[in-house]
């Protein structure tokens, strides 16, 4: 099934209220012979995984913090737990630890996904010394095929959980690891690509992200760090001033060697908690693509991707790049590898020749596809990719034998 086949929407979609009703829908579904995909937010979250012709299980009514836990005994100084039910979004999750100076140790791009579609999905968030949502996840209940409910709490099938795509279970609720809320500044300023990963940008700070144009090297770094405890905030109209001024820089450094205008997110000088100065407001592109390669062929490819554009008489979008450690997940993007993320933007029909061009350089360099865009991947080449394939598949075995949870789409990457 393709994505286009899917998007015309599901023929029925269950609404569950509780745990409980999760398992009933899912009963129902294997009662019927019907195939059942998983949603945080009835079918909007990015990505093919959760569009589907057939039942759409929206759990987003499961939400709120269930318990939290911090300074305890048995996790490391200062780190601490929340158990909070998946349906909760990533922008509640964190406003509501902000409130008891906590935050999730990773903070991912999209505010408004579920926590359980963040997981399930793979999403990361720029810090290069954390992983992404789903390395947080310390255990997780979920619904299995059969309709019951399944506490996971270590070995194998917690890897597999983590970044499961929805072909395991529901997820209702995950224990994730949090640390004490602290105050970033964010910074921006104009260099060449080759001069940031020499001096280790991307690693150097407590987020980092850069937009390049590949085709002159030239890109915008952003960046963000602790604010100390005893340091003045800064006031709004002294951020909204600098910001300016290094703003008018980056234009027009960027502008006179690029047709596309610099991304811009925040106003350099910005101070606040991770959750309101991080997240990218810029809604999901159906036409977005994003490759996760090893860490160490970030600059080569980002080289090969300017001179395969330039030559072919194209230009590519300002490509987005940040980093993320090896996670342990079986089929997280990030698995077994420090690992740097490309956002690749492009738009409309005619530019399919540079998204399959984009693709080859990155496949050529060992990358893998993330779970939220669009790819052409299947068994044979995920197989390859992930040394941890086939034990997730059988560990889906496992959590759904008569695989409730797959349909056309899913079986195109996971075989039937």
């Amino acid at each position: 099934m393709s994505i286009d086949a899917a998007a015309a929407g599901p023929r029925r979609t269950d609404r569950p209220l509780d745990e409980a009703g999760v398992a009933t829908a899912v009963r129902r579904a294997a009662e019927r012979g019907t195939p059942v995909r998983p949603s945080g937010a009835g079918g909007r979250v990015p990505g093919p995984l959760v569009r589907t012709d057939h039942v759409l299980l929206d759990a987003s009514a499961l939400t709120g913090i269930v318990d939290m836990t911090a300074g305890d005994d048995q996790l490391p100084a200062g780190e601490g737990t929340v158990r909070v039910r998946a349906g909760e979004t990533i922008a509640a999750l964190c406003a509501a630890l902000a409130a008891a100076g906590r935050a999730p140790a990773t903070v991912p791009d999209a505010p408004r996904a579920t926590v359980g579609g963040a997981v399930q999905l793979g999403m990361y968030g720029g810090a290069p010394g954390e992983g992404s949502l789903s390395a947080q996840v310390r255990a997780a209940r979920l619904v299995d095929g059969a309709g019951r409910v399944r506490e996971v709490t270590d070995g194998p099938d917690l890897e597999a959980v983590r970044c499961g795509l929805g072909a395991l279970g529901v997820l209702t609720a995950v224990d994730l690891r949090t640390v004490p809320l602290r105050r970033l500044r964010v910074h921006e300023r104009a260099a060449r690509t080759d001069e940031l990963l020499a001096e280790g940008f991307l690693a150097g700070h407590a987020w980092t992200e850069c937009d390049v144009a590949v085709h002159s090297g030239q890109a915008v770094a952003r960046w963000a760090d602790p604010v100390g405890a005893d340091e003045p905030e800064a006031t709004e109209r002294g951020a909204e001033s600098w910001g300016r001024a290094v703003s008018r820089l980056a234009t027009s450094w960027w502008s006179s060697r690029s047709s596309w205008p610099p991304p811009q997110r925040w106003a350099p000088g910005t101070e606040g908690p991770p959750h309101e100065v991080l997240p990218d407001p810029q809604p999901w592109d159906p036409d977005l693509s994003e490759w996760a390669i090893p860490d160490a062929a970030v600059g080569g490819v980002l080289r090969e991707l300017g001179a395969a554009v330039a030559a072919r008489g194209r230009e590519l979008r300002p490509v987005r790049v940040r980093t993320g450690r090896s996670e342990t997940g079986l089929v997280h993007p990030a698995s077994g590898r420090d690992t740097a993320y490309l956002r690749i933007r492009t738009r409309g029909a005619d530019q399919e020749p540079v998204r399959r061009l984009a693709a080859a350089v990155c496949e050529d360099a060992g990358g893998r596809p993330c779970w939220t865009t669009r790819h052409a991947w299947g068994p044979d080449e995920l197989a390859v990719a992930y040394p941890g394939w086939e034990a997730f598949r059988a560990a889906r075995d496992r959590f759904d034998p008569d695989h409730r949870f797959t349909d056309p789409y899913l079986a195109t990457l996971l075989g039937p």
